[in-house]
């Protein structure tokens, strides 16, 4: 039993595997960084910024963006390195698999549900509020039970409060996305350099016109005086607020889970990751600046920040494509995250770990349409029925265990496989791995030693149990690469089919 679940993936195996992919290879280097961009630059911006500054960083919250900017430099170079050389879909699980053995691979894919999963369920109620918002000016009013999540407290205006019932908007957005996922990552991909065109036109227009109207006052103190309490402003609260805002980062380590799809993963891949990485962290320090320069970080705790800002300096025209913004650029959050998710499934199916039905292709569109559809009621049902506030920080768990794991792939491989040809190298060895080592384990300590830490560290275990529970039931059995890779009863064939690359 414990030689199964140390039992390692050979690199050669998995780049073999990534040939026989029946995914169309239609993503070229720019549509990996529009990709990245598209889900980093989303709740991070347009609703967590508001949130992390008041609760916690003040000002300061550019140096928290900062904070999590180096982590993710860290930890994207040891990406964009293991991308090129196992250029397959599955991100951090696929190279848990190959350094660390089964047991780890499983837990990493597990853990990998919080980072992508619940990442779009967090976005979605963001996008939620951005929507009634915009349908509010237009006199379109939902009913305020039907755009919060079950049981949460509503007040009304005239003083009496009320409960949720199901974030109705959420869960619509989540379904929306799912159905263009089905149809086909190029029209897909197409969608999203569109939105991501828009929004990023939208930020940028955000940063140069609201610096005309930063009043520096605003910036002090620029790290507020700690409340007493670990995590309420002061270096505790820039930690806290770095570890909250961790996981609008996780864009750029979704362009990888896109390996299988790309046309030349080995040259793409480190582009795709490294530019959407270096662009979107120069688009948070900007914002992050004109926002707590423009409002008060105090009177930023609401779901729509940008917009906020907007109106404090009076353009209210401004403001109506702020909101149009937000919505389209949250739209492209979601999917690149529901995306992401359906591949990690889709690569465990093909190892055997998880039911074979996830990796079942599409015979017209070529994608894993029952994985996707599964995945996208899930989703759906926590976006609709789940606070923001509970998903956020499990969010930056999965995401900092993700980019730990592929830190130790990284000094793993460079140790037992040093003649291994990598187009692309990690510079600065070992330190740069070590240091994003050492920069998680600095959020994670932010994270635990917080007021919610206990909270965070019970949901971990039970998560983590439930996994296991699911690996010793199913995936132990049906491992392929413990059986030889010979098909077991029920499984599907594995299909060599090479497409021809798509042109965009």
């Amino acid at each position: 039993m414990s030689s199964q679940l140390f039992l390692k993936k050979s690199v050669q195996r998995i780049q073999q595997e990534g040939m026989q992919s029946q995914l169309k290879r239609t993503l070229g280097p720019w549509n990996l960084v529009s990709l990245g961009i598209g889900c980093i630059i989303g709740a991070g911006i347009f609703v967590m910024t508001g949130t992390a500054a008041a609760n916690h960083a003040g000002p300061a919250i550019i140096l928290s963006f900062v904070l999590a900017g180096i982590v993710c430099a860290f930890t994207g170079l040891c990406y964009a390195e293991l991308a090129s050389v196992l250029p397959v879909s599955g991100s951090a699980y696929t190279y848990a698999y190959a350094t660390l053995g089964e047991i780890f691979a499983w837990v990493m894919g597990w853990l990998l549900v919080l980072e992508y999963g619940l990442a779009a369920s967090t976005v979605a109620v963001g996008w939620s509020g951005y929507v009634v918002s915009f349908l509010k000016d237009f006199s379109i009013v939902i009913p305020p039970q039907f755009t919060q999540p079950m049981g949460a407290p509503i007040m009304l205006e005239d003083g009496s409060i009320i409960h949720g019932i199901i974030n109705l908007p959420a869960l619509f957005g989540i379904l929306a996305v799912t159905a263009l996922l089905v149809i086909g990552v190029s029209e897909s991909a197409k969608v999203n350099n569109f939105i991501v065109a828009i929004k990023v036109s939208v930020v940028l227009a955000f940063i140069i016109i609201g610096f005309f109207y930063v009043n520096p006052d605003n910036w002090s103190p620029f790290i507020p005086e700690n409340t007493g309490v670990d995590g309420e402003f002061g270096w505790s609260g820039v930690f806290r607020a770095a570890s909250i805002i961790f996981f609008a980062y996780v864009g750029f380590e979704a362009v990888s889970t896109a390996a299988a799809e790309a046309k030349d993963p080995q040259k793409d891949m480190p582009f795709g990751i490294i530019g959407s990485l270096v662009i979107c962290t120069l688009l948070y320090m900007g914002v992050s600046a004109v926002l707590t320069g423009v409002v008060p970080y105090s009177d930023l705790n609401v779901p729509d920040p940008m917009a906020v800002a907007v109106d404090h300096i009076g353009l209210g025209w401004f403001s109506f494509i702020i909101k149009v913004g937000a919505i389209m650029g949250l739209s492209s959050v979601m999917l690149v995250l529901v995306y992401g998710q359906t591949r990690i499934f889709y690569t465990m199916a093909r190892d055997g770990l998880m039911p074979q039905p996830f990796c079942k292709v599409h015979p017209r569109f070529h994608t894993p349409y029952i994985n996707t559809i599964f995945v996208g009621i899930l989703v759906a049902l926590a976006a609709a029925l789940t606070p923001i506030g509970v998903l956020g920080d499990l969010v930056s768990l999965g995401t900092i265990a993700a980019f730990a794991i592929v830190c130790i792939s990284v000094l793993f491989l460079r140790k037992t496989q040093p003649q291994l040809h990598r187009p692309f190298r990690t510079p600065f060895m070992p330190w740069v791995p070590i240091g994003g080592l050492i920069s998680c384990g600095g959020l994670l300590y932010g994270m635990f030693a917080s007021e919610s830490g206990a909270h965070i560290a019970k949901f971990m275990a039970g998560f983590v149990a439930v996994g296991f529970v699911i690996y010793f039931s199913y995936g132990y059995k049906h491992s392929r690469l413990a059986h030889g890779d010979k098909p077991l009863d029920g499984d599907a064939e594995f299909v060599t089919h090479e497409h021809e690359p798509q042109t965009d």
